[in-house]
């Protein structure tokens, strides 16, 4: 019998197994470039998702530091609202860092509530209702390294975040205590005996009048802490009941803090930059504001267009009627206090029992929180100065704000951003 059909069938087995074994090499090859494709792609794809969550948290929790006033808000804080959530988004980076966050990957929505199907109108549409702000970022162009294998093309990636502002547990206040009104029954709860609109006076070298300077951490301190502290953001994690005591009195490096407040720097260490401004430097005195309380409505309108002390120290003097040194000069312009400027006049301060300070202890305890405007800068040491009792600090619509952390419906803070979605 001829061996050659038994070679033939063997060769045919043989490229039928080659055929076989093709295949499934194949599929393997298919099935490992799906998992590295998860693997690889899909984790890039998480890494950009977190990166842009990042940037939507921060971007709604600056957004929504702007929308005081509620349940009213003024229309001119969400667009407010909107550049801040941008200018703090775009801080941010996507694609392993590499790649900069941009106004185009931003959208930002105000709303009044969070049900499903709700309204998101944009800064120039919302309503005085809109006490929620939403960020949304998304970035596409996401090309896959090993999925596009598996006919995948590029991929978008989105990310939200909504924040609104609630009451705090503690807070951020100045070194100034409010006099509580003494010899009235009402003094013992808040308000305090204190009305919304009036302004409260004192001499800046040592208060004495219907306000204080205190020192969170008795007995020690003094003004370079207290200068610090208004350079800065105040002192921070403060509740009712936190001991108070009097540091003495306050000199230049205080008063050359206070005033930096209001844009005003002498050469020196500080600087726009390390200690920010407010939006606005104009001043109110009974000069330019006769009336002397309710500056409060002018203010916000003046802090919308950045408005300087003054073009020159020497002008804001004419307008004010007070006596800044040419020291300070210039004066921080428009574009500066746009570019640097922060809610910095408008302050938490603790309401005291100024009569405790003059005992033997001198010492007393914060009894509540009171929204104050800084009103003017320092002359000297010795001058009076005056401050704007807006009301609590806690209470709804009150335009201050703080850093301190979000609480409840039962916290007695002032209101401080906080994400709900």
């Amino acid at each position: 019998m001829s061996a050659r059909p038994h070679r033939r069938v063997h060769r045919a087995s043989r490229e039928r197994s080659r055929g076989a074994v093709a295949i499934v090499v194949g599929l393997l090859l298919a099935v490992m470039v799906g998992f590295l494709g998860l693997a690889v792609d899909g984790g890039r794809l998480y890494l950009a998702k977190t990166e842009l969550q990042n940037a939507a948290d921060a971007c709604a929790l600056a957004a929504s530091y702007e929308l005081t006033g509620a349940p009213t808000i003024p229309a001119a804080a969400f667009p407010r609202a909107e550049a801040a959530g941008r200018t703090i988004a775009k801080q941010n980076r996507v694609a392993f860092q590499g790649s900069a966050i941009t106004d185009a990957d931003i959208t930002v929505g105000f709303g009044s509530s969070l049900a499903a199907g709700s309204l998101w109108s944009s800064a120039g549409a919302a309503s005085a209702s809109s006490k929620y702000v939403r960020c949304t970022l998304t970035r596409g162009g996401f090309a896959p390294y090993f999925m596009r294998v598996l006919g995948l093309g590029a991929s978008s990636v989105q990310a939200l975040a909504t924040a609104t502002l609630t009451p705090a547990q503690s807070n951020c206040a100045v070194p100034l205590g409010v006099c509580k009104a003494a010899g009235s029954s009402a003094s013992s709860s808040p308000p305090f005996g204190l009305t919304a609109g009036a302004w409260v006076s004192g001499r800046f070298k040592d208060g004495g009048g219907n306000w204080n300077w205190i020192d969170f951490s008795p007995p020690s301190g003094g003004e370079s802490e207290l200068a610090a502290l208004l350079t800065g953001n105040g002192m921070c994690s403060l509740n009712v009941t936190t001991p108070v005591g009097q540091p003495g009195n306050m000199g230049n490096a205080a008063a050359k803090a206070w005033n930096s407040r209001f844009g005003l720097y002498q050469t020196g260490s500080t600087n726009v930059t390390n200690a920010p401004p407010d939006f606005t430097g104009y001043a109110y005195t009974t000069t330019d504001w006769p009336s002397g309380k309710n500056a409060i409505g002018d203010f916000i309108t003046r802090r919308a267009s950045h408005t300087p002390y003054g073009s020159t120290v020497a002008a804001g003097n004419t307008i004010t009627g007070l006596s800044i040194s040419n020291a300070y000069n210039p004066t921080t312009t428009v574009a500066q206090h746009t570019q640097y400027g922060a809610d910095r006049r408008l302050v938490i301060a603790p309401i005291i029992d100024c009569s405790a300070l003059s005992s033997g202890s001198h010492t007393t305890t914060v009894q509540g929180w009171a929204c104050v405007l800084m009103l003017q800068p320092i002359d000297s040491p010795n001058d009076t100065l005056n401050m704007e009792y807006i009301g609590l600090s806690s209470a709804i619509g009150s335009p201050c704000a703080s850093s301190g952390v979000a609480g409840d419906s039962t916290s007695v803070g002032p209101m401080v951003p906080a994400l709900v979605q």
